[in-house]
């Protein structure tokens, strides 16, 4: 892949508050449909590499290239367009209490100018239909009218979900999408995220704590044919699944490969992760 063509790209990234390491020396590269799987434990610099990603915080040093433009220097009011283009779902959903589920829904497509050239705002019909699509994706376009409030945990998730989708991104970063929800509404969310990333060919990166949400992101596929999530063949042998695992310790990639080359690690920390 030439760094042109990467939609994301590290290259020697070093982050420092006063003496602590935050990301040390990380480099690596993804394009389009290519899936990162993030481990590590907390504090190992795991969501920093989502922050830094997105230009919220600057690296001390090294370049990071985002659509193949260096953003590492970049002013707030020159990053916002480029920002715009990526989704992220926050740990918690990071819904607005004070808004309908429309309303959260419609927030990035209100406030993304990158969509408009004439920098004006989208018809008001043309919102409410993208949001209801977006909603419909994760099968919720029901709760359009209700508060975060009226929801429960999974749903929240859910809902953030297609706030982080509706502007069809083609880069989407996932924080713990699946912490503290229970093991069957958390497959639930990693098949939304699966279809996704291969309805729209999205580049993913998703940070968790859990080994079998990564497993089922390099063992499982959405088919659009069929509109079902099904096995993949082996990581690595169909184009459509292009999943790596990254382990993190120190703000340092202590690992990064396939998911074959994770179990086979013989590293006393790498193994931590694998369950």
């Amino acid at each position: 892949m030439s760094g042109e063509s990467a939609v994301l790209r590290f290259d020697d990234v070093s982050l420092y508050f006063g003496d602590t390491p935050a990301l040390v020396h990380v480099s690596f590269e993804m394009g389009a449909g290519e899936t990162r799987v993030v481990l590590g434990a907390s504090g190992s610099g795991k969501t920093m590499l989502l922050k830094t990603a997105l230009g919220l915080v600057k690296p001390d040093s090294g370049r990071i290239y985002l659509f193949g433009q260096d953003i590492s220097g970049l002013k707030e009011s020159d990053l916002f367009d480029i920002r715009s283009k990526v989704g992220v779902l926050f740990q918690e959903g990071g819904l607005f209490d004070s808004m309908t589920i429309g309303e959260n829904v419609a927030y990035p497509l209100l406030n993304q100018r990158a969509l408009y050239k004439d920098r004006r705002q989208p018809a008001n019909g043309n919102v409410e239909e993208r949001v209801r699509e977006a909603l419909r994706f994760v099968e919720l376009e029901q709760t359009l009218d209700k508060v975060p409030s009226e929801l429960s945990g999974g749903m929240r998730r859910r809902v953030g979900i297609a706030r982080a989708v509706v502007t069809e991104p083609p880069l989407v970063l996932y924080d713990s999408p699946t912490a503290g929800l229970d093991p069957i509404t958390a497959n639930t969310i990693i098949a939304l995220i699966l279809k996704e990333r291969d309805s729209r060919n999205t580049a993913t990166i998703m940070v968790t704590h859990r080994y079998q949400d990564g497993h089922l992101m390099a063992n499982f596929r959405y088919n659009p044919n069929s509109g079902q999530i099904e096995a993949a063949p082996r990581n690595g042998g169909d184009s459509r699944v292009k999943t790596k695992f990254f382990v993190m310790n120190g703000g340092r990639l202590v690992f990064a490969g396939t998911q074959s080359e994770l179990r086979a690690s013989q590293d006393p920390y790498v193994r931590k992760f694998v369950k």
